[in-house]
C-alpha cells in the first residue's frame, strides 16, 4: 500500500518516497510478468522518475498484461472503446489495486468538486453496470466519483444514445436533493444536456439545483460544431442554478484512478503518487518546458504493469507554482501525436 495515499493529493511532492516506491514495483512486474520481463530485460537503479522503463500504451491493445504474485487477485477486464483502426485496451483490473485507485479518485476528485456527497447522475445505462467479469471505461471513469455519491443514477435509456435521457426519471430525481453530480463522456453530456432541451417541467427544476458536472474524454465528435471549452460549458450550465460548475478531467484507461482535471487557472496537476513527464516523440529524450509525448507514472497498480505508460498524447510541463495554490507537477494536453490511434474515451 502506497504511504503517499495518505497525504493530500497537492502536497509537497516527496521524490524520495516516490521513487523508492516505483523502483519496488518495477522488480515487482517484473518478476510476475513474463512479458514485461522481455521487454525491461535489464533494470538499473531508479535514481530519478526518467530511469523508470516505460509501456507504450499501444501494447495494451495486444496483449492482455498482467502481474502474477501472492496476494493478487485478478478480478475483471477493463476495457476501452474500441475505435475505427484501433482494438480495444485491455487492463486486468486486481482488489488491492483497486481499492488504491478508489482512494485515489475520490482524493483527487474531492479536491476539485467538494467532498460533501451529494446525488451522482450517470450518463449511461443501468445494463453497463451489470456485465460480468469486464467493465467499460465509461463506467470506470463514472464509477470513480461513487465515493462522493449518496445515491447512484443512470439516466439513458440506451447507453450509446445521449438522446434518450429519461426526462420523467430525471424530473423526480430532481426532488430528491439541491445538489447533484453529473457525469458523462465530453460529446455524450454535450449532446444530451447542452444541445438538448429538456421539457417545460424539467427545465424549471433544473433552474433551482446546483450541478457540477464532470466530463472525460474526447472533444472530436465536437470539433465538427466548432465547439470550444467556453461554448460546451456555457451549454450545460444554461438550464441550472447560477452556482453550478463544470469539470474536464484527462486520464488514462490504462491507468485507472489517476484522474487529472482542469484547474481554474488552466492546467493539470499530477498529485503526489504519481509523476508526468515529457519526452521528444523521435529520440524519447526528456524535455523540459517544451511539447512532446507525456509518459504518465503513478505507484497504484500491482496487478497490471501499468505504473510507467507513454502514451500517444502531446503535452508540456509547465514549471513554478500554479495560482491556484496546488503544489507539485502541472501540464499542459496539447493534443495527439499526428496518426495516431484514436483513443474512443480517452483521445483529446
Amino acid at each position: 500500500m502506497s504511504r503517499l495515499l495518505d497525504r493530500p493529493p497537492y502536497d509537497t511532492r516527496d521524490d524520495p518516497t516516490f521513487l523508492a516506491e516505483l523502483e519496488a514495483l518495477v522488480r515487482h512486474h517484473r518478476a510476475g510478468c513474463a512479458e514485461l520481463a522481455r521487454i525491461w530485460p535489464q533494470i538499473g537503479a531508479c535514481r530519478t522518475a526518467q530511469d523508470v522503463p516505460f509501456v507504450h500504451v499501444g501494447l495494451f491493445k495486444k496483449l492482455r498484461l498482467m502481474t502474477q504474485a501472492p496476494g493478487i487477485r485478478h478480478e475483471r477486464l477493463l476495457l476501452s472503446s474500441a475505435t475505427t483502426g484501433a482494438g480495444s485496451s485491455m487492463i486486468q483490473l486486481d482488489e488491492q489495486s483497486t481499492q488504491l485507485q478508489s482512494r485515489s479518485a475520490q482524493a483527487i476528485l474531492a479536491d476539485f468538486v467538494g467532498p460533501t456527497p451529494r446525488p451522482l447522475l450517470v450518463l449511461d445505462g443501468l445494463a453497463s453496470l451489470r456485465r460480468q467479469r469486464e467493465v467499460s471505461a465509461r463506467i470506470a471513469a463514472a464509477m470513480s466519483l461513487r465515493q462522493l455519491a449518496t445515491d447512484l443514477h443512470f439516466v439513458l435509456a440506451d447507453p450509446d444514445n445521449p438522446a434518450s435521457v429519461k426526462w420523467d426519471m430525471l424530473g423526480d430525481i430532481l426532488s430528491s436533493s439541491d445538489d447533484f453530480l453529473m457525469y458523462g463522456l465530453t460529446w455524450m453530456l454535450y449532446f444530451a444536456f447542452g444541445a438538448a432541451e429538456p421539457p417545460r417541467v424539467v427545465r424549471e427544476r433544473l433552474a433551482e439545483k446546483r450541478f457540477h458536472f464532470v466530463h472525460s474524454g474526447g472533444w472530436k465528435k465536437l470539433e465538427t460544431r466548432r465547439i470550444d471549452r467556453a461554448a460546451f460549458d456555457a451549454a450545460l450550465l444554461r438550464h441550472v442554478h447560477p452556482d453550478s460548475r463544470v469539470t474536464d478531467y484527462y486520464g488514462l484507461v490504462e491507468q485507472v484512478g489517476i484522474v487529472y482535471p482542469l484547474c481554474e487557472h488552466g492546467y493539470r496537476h499530477a498529485p503526489v503518487w504519481a509523476e508526468v513527464l515529457v519526452r521528444h516523440p523521435s529520440t524519447l529524450v526528456t524535455l523540459t518546458d517544451r511539447v512532446g509525448q507525456l509518459q504518465l507514472l503513478n505507484v497504484l497498480s500491482l496487478g497490471a504493469p501499468s505504473i510507467s505508460v507513454l502514451t500517444e498524447d502531446l503535452g508540456r510541463v509547465v514549471p513554478g507554482d500554479c495560482a491556484c495554490g496546488r503544489r507539485g507537477r502541472r501540464f499542459e494536453l496539447v493534443g495527439r501525436i499526428p496518426r495516431a490511434d484514436m483513443r474512443g474515451c480517452a483521445n483529446v
